[in-house]
């Protein structure tokens, strides 16, 4: 049986509710009418993207289970955002610390279960996907199959696809049931931009932003540019979590856009945002990740009839305008003039 919807007084727990993604979707449930909330985060609270002043918001660090005990008791649903991670230039540098994030999961689940919380939802990654699928920049996108035999990203790849199995086999052994979504690379406003731990979409727009203001028209880009992404705006993502978590599907499946461009691309949209044209430097030996990654969406429209649908133009024109607005609102602008 699919779940069903908590009432709007139910508690509902967003585990790493100080981050990005965690932030945004504390904001929409409220926006649905959800009165009992409660927010957790490792963070302290003035250090969180966004913090609601109407949510039980607490600094609990999750990797430790009498945290996750304190953080789930009373609650209907809980959602799983938490983890140490960050772009490829954190992940792959920083591989004890993404495998430490399997905590998490597990003292989540285990305290899930004996709060007897009714609805679960895992944030998994397509960093689960084999590697031999990706070495090519002309990819075939990635079904959900594909991530077996495994060969993940070294370090966080594999503590997200050994929590996918987690997942799975508490519904085999005890019934607890769940929903596992593989996020592709979701971008938007109030995120990270700089300081080591953005993704592309985020950091290509500050690199564009800095050099706009600064009059020096040129841009360094990690790898040969050439390497290929799919980038899912957040409003796609927290639609698609309402989606699924209405579903009867427990199986891992892919959240990501299908509209999948280079990395020069995707610094040719942000070019045109800004109104100016940068020469291009190229950092060969940056990190970069696998050459190739793109969303087969067949079978989340097969699901839920459904499939993220904001194009990379729009939503990244949103999220440049509110990076721009952070930098210029902001000591750092300074630096520049």
């Amino acid at each position: 049986m699919g779940f069903e919807n908590p009432h709007n007084d139910d508690l509902i727990v967003v585990a790493g509710g100080g981050g990005f993604i965690g932030g945004h979707l504390v904001r929409h449930l409220l926006k649905q009418g959800y009165t009992n909330i409660r927010s957790v985060d490792i963070k302290a609270c003035d250090e969180w993207y966004q913090i609601s002043d109407d949510v039980d918001n607490r600094q609990l660090d999750l990797r430790e289970l009498n945290a996750c005990q304190e953080a789930t008791v009373g609650a209907v649903r809980v959602y799983n955002l938490a983890c140490d991670m960050g772009g490829m230039g954190f992940i792959e540098t920083n591989k004890a610390a993404c495998m430490i994030s399997v905590l998490i999961n597990t003292h989540l689940l285990l305290a899930s279960r004996s709060n007897s919380v009714q609805q679960y939802f895992y944030a998994s990654s397509a960093c689960v996907y084999n590697a031999d699928k990706q070495v090519s920049a002309d990819v075939i996108p990635l079904k959900e199959g594909d991530a077996y035999p495994a060969m993940p990203e070294d370090g966080y790849g594999w503590e997200k696809l050994f929590s996918e199995r987690m997942c799975r086999h508490f519904y085999d052994d005890f019934g607890f049931d769940s929903r596992v979504f593989r996020f592709h690379n979701v971008y938007g406003p109030y995120g990270t931009y700089d300081g080591g731990r953005e993704k592309a979409p985020a950091a290509i727009c500050r690199k564009v932003i800095e050099a706009k203001l600064s009059g020096r028209h040129e841009i360094e880009i990690w790898g040969d540019g050439e390497q290929t992404r799919s980038f899912m705006y957040i409003d796609d993502c927290l639609y698609g979590m309402d989606r699924i978590m209405e579903s009867e599907f427990r199986a891992p499946l892919n959240l990501g856009s299908d509209q999948m461009v280079s990395i020069n691309q995707l610094v040719d949209i942000a070019e045109t945002i800004s109104g100016i044209t940068l020469d291009r430097r190229y950092a060969l030996d940056a990190p970069k990740g696998v050459r190739g990654r793109n969303s087969d969406n067949t079978l989340i429209e097969e699901v839920l009839n459904w499939v993220p649908s904001t194009s990379l133009e729009d939503g990244l024109d949103v999220t440049y305008r509110w990076i721009y607005d952070q930098i210029c609102g902001s000591d750092e602008a300074n630096k520049f003039f």
